[in-house]
Order: structure tokens, then C-alpha cells, then sequence
């Protein structure tokens, strides 16, 4: 028996991290890239909530704090969701972790057993899969594909669910995708929910802020109240608040599900940093302003990316509803050959070909769950994202 435990066996790194890291290792050795993989904004931290953490950092506040969040930021939180979604939480319901992250991993771990499922619509944020086997269940993916403009239909749902089933991941606007899910399309999939009252909803809404063309985001429990008591809403302040490297992830829910969730944490990080949970009430506090001016940036360069990637031979490119990210397929590429002799496959082939003989770094759609495909993240410069674009249609149109 090796040292190493058997369920580390099952999970793999993160295929976006390592497109980020071998794209750093070329720039290092003096190549041209441009990096299309990285999943946050290119904005800086707005300057309020910069101020916000400075201040803190002068009085004081570096001491630890309450496992699982600060009474005031709970406070904030829960406001947030009665003003945005129109869901009432109080504090006790509040889990405040290290990232969006830690608040998902922290909701499986205090949940799975062996033999428990979790069903995920495919194309999925590459860390779902692995945080439910890290947590002892079962991934159960379900392919949602570019016909169904990457969304689960509530036939594929309920097809899905078994009596294993424990969770359904749910995650709008998506990444890889950007696909947001209307009201209506969203209701069927809680009436399907609705008939299966052992599964539980865990749901992503990172990108909640992140809509363009007049997209109304709308979450599980607002859509159907029924399922209040069985849903787990995540979000944070990552995305909308260009906050990455701040950490701060919270979730609300029912009060015994937060509390195995914080027993979980009080044995692993403890409190997430004082310093960003100060910072992160007054991005939820504070002025809002800046998220429709970055948003209409955002919408640009979505524009860009797509009418620029659709107008390649073999390339199709559906427009997203939300987040940073377009899910092109390379259907009508697989098969051709590089001008070194490269046969492309698959899409890791043509990321890894695309990399190597252009300097543009995407993340190959197998990653993420579907195929033949890959992420581009436009949340970078125009300059950057029209070069890349010209690189992309000059590697295609070299295939044979």
C-alpha cells in the first residue's frame, strides 16, 4: 500500500490551474502568450473596499475571529439576499469560508457517504466532481450540450436522479459556459425537484452579477420557495467585486446544515482572514455603481470574442448569458493536421497544439465535462483578446 491515500488517487489538479502555471513557465522563458485561461476579472479591487480593508488593517482587526464569519458580515449577507433575491436568512443560517470554494467543499464533506450521488450538469466548473469524490460520494455527470445551448433539461434531471441521489449542483450564469437559466427554464427544473424531496439543492451563483442583454438572474429557492428548506445558496465576492485573492466565500441555508458545515471548517481553516471578511461587508454594503460600468466591459468584449471565434471554419460559438467565459466547439476541427504534423484529436490536442505553436492559452473542454470544446475567459484587455482572436483564426486556418 502505497502512502499516499486511495481517495487522492480518484482526484486530479485543477486543469486551470495548470493551464495558468505552463503559460507563467513560457512567458518565463521569453514566449508571447497570452493567457485566456485565468477565471477573474482583470479589474482591480474597487478602491471603497480597498479602503475598507486598510482600515481595518490600522485598527487592529488581525486577530482571529468567529469560525465561520463575522456577526456583522452575517448581517450584510443576509441583507444581500433579501435585496438581490428576495430570500429571507438570519445570521445563524450564514456560513462565511475561504472562497466560494471552501463553502462547497465544506456543504459535501458535512454531507456524502459513501455510495451517495450528486448529480452535475456538464459542462461544470472542473472542481465539482472532485470535491464530491475528495468528499467520499459519487459524481454523476450529466451532459448538457451546445443544441440545448448547455443547459439540463428537466427530463434530463429527473432521468438523473436515483434513490442515491442526495445533491443536485446547480450553477447559472455558468462557467465554462456563461449559459444563464430564465425563470421559466429554471421552474422546470424545481417542479422536477419538487417531486423528489430527498435531494437536495446546492446551488453556485457566483456569477449572479454577471449578466448581459437584460438577463434577470433568478436562484433555486426564489424560483420555488418549496425547496427553501433543502437549499444550500452559495456565492461571494470573488467576481462581481474583482476580490479573487481576498477569499471570501458565504453561503446560507438551513441552520443544522450550517452547523455541520461550521463543525467542518472549526477543523480545517477555522476563520476565514478578518481583514477581507471587513473588506467584503463593505463591497455588499457600499456603493454598487461600478458593477453595470465593468459588466458593459465585459459585454464587449463577449461580442468580440464571439463574432471574432465564429467567423472560423470548424468553429462554433454560442453567445452567453452571463459570467466571462465563451464554450466554443472545434467539432469541425478534430481530425485536421498542424503545420508540424500534429493530428488534432481532441480538444486537449488543440489546446496543447495552440499553446505550444501560438502563445494563446485556453483551458480543452474535457476538463470541464464536454467535448470537443474549450474555455476562453474574456475577462482581459481588448488589445489582448483581439490579438489572441487573430492568433486562434491564423492556427486554424493553417490546419489541413
Amino acid at each position: 500500500m502505497g502512502f499516499l491515500s486511495e481517495t487522492l488517487s480518484r482526484v486530479k489538479p485543477s486543469p486551470t490551474i495548470a493551464v495558468t502555471n505552463k503559460a507563467a513557465e513560457l512567458k518565463a522563458a521569453g514566449r508571447d502568450v497570452i493567457g485566456l485561461g485565468a477565471g477573474e476579472p482583470d479589474f482591480d479591487t474597487p478602491q471603497n473596499i480597498k479602503d475598507a480593508g486598510i482600515a481595518a488593517i490600522n485598527a487592529g482587526k488581525t486577530k482571529y475571529t468567529a469560525v465561520d464569519g463575522i456577526a456583522e458580515l452575517k448581517q450584510a449577507i443576509c441583507d444581500k439576499f433579501q435585496r438581490d433575491n428576495g430570500l429571507r436568512y438570519s445570521p445563524s443560517q450564514v456560513s462565511v469560508g475561504t472562497g466560494g470554494k471552501q463553502i462547497l467543499f465544506n456543504a459535501l464533506v458535512a454531507t456524502l457517504n459513501p455510495g451517495d450521488e450528486v448529480i452535475i450538469p456538464a459542462p461544470y466548473w472542473v472542481s465539482y466532481p472532485d470535491m464530491v469524490l475528495l468528499a467520499g460520494g459519487t459524481p454523476v455527470p450529466v451532459e448538457a450540450t451546445i443544441e440545448t445551448d448547455f443547459k439540463l433539461s428537466a427530463e434530463q434531471l429527473e432521468a438523473a436522479i436515483t434513490p442515491n441521489t442526495k445533491w443536485f449542483i446547480f450553477n447559472s450564469p455558468s462557467n465554462p459556459t456563461g449559459a444563464g437559466y430564465s425563470h421559466d427554464e429554471l421552474k422546470a427544473l424545481t417542479d422536477v425537484l419538487m417531486r423528489h424531496p430527498h435531494v437536495w439543492v446546492m446551488t453556485d451563483d457566483m456569477y449572479e452579477h454577471l449578466v448581459y442583454d437584460g438577463f434577470e438572474f433568478c436562484t433555486p429557492a426564489q424560483v420555488e420557495p418549496g425547496l427553501y428548506d433543502r437549499t444550500l445558496t452559495c456565492n461571494g465576492v470573488s467576481k462581481a467585486y474583482a476580490m479573487t485573492g481576498w477569499r471570501i466565500g458565504y453561503a446560507a441555508g438551513p441552520e443544522h446544515l450550517i452547523a455541520a458545515m461550521r463543525k467542518v471548517q472549526s477543523q480545517s481553516t477555522s476563520n476565514p482572514c478578518s481583514i477581507s471578511q471587513i473588506a467584503a461587508i463593505e463591497a455588499l454594503n457600499g456603493t454598487q455603481d461600478y458593477i453595470p460600468r465593468n459588466n458593459e466591459m465585459f459585454r464587449r468584449r463577449r461580442d468580440l470574442v464571439v463574432d471574432a471565434l465564429n467567423k472560423i471554419d470548424g468553429i462554433t460559438c454560442p453567445v452567453p448569458e452571463g459570467a466571462f467565459y465563451v464554450y466554443p466547439s472545434i467539432a469541425g476541427l478534430i481530425g485536421k493536421t498542424t503545420p508540424n504534423g500534429t493530428v488534432i484529436a481532441d480538444d486537449e490536442t488543440f489546446a496543447t497544439a495552440l499553446l505550444e505553436e501560438t502563445g494563446v492559452a485556453v483551458v480543452f473542454g474535457a476538463a470541464f465535462g464536454l467535448s470537443p470544446n474549450f474555455r476562453v475567459s474574456y475577462a482581459t484587455s481588448d488589445d489582448a483578446l483581439t490579438e489572441a482572436c487573430k492568433r486562434i483564426q491564423s492556427f486554424c486556418a493553417s490546419l489541413t
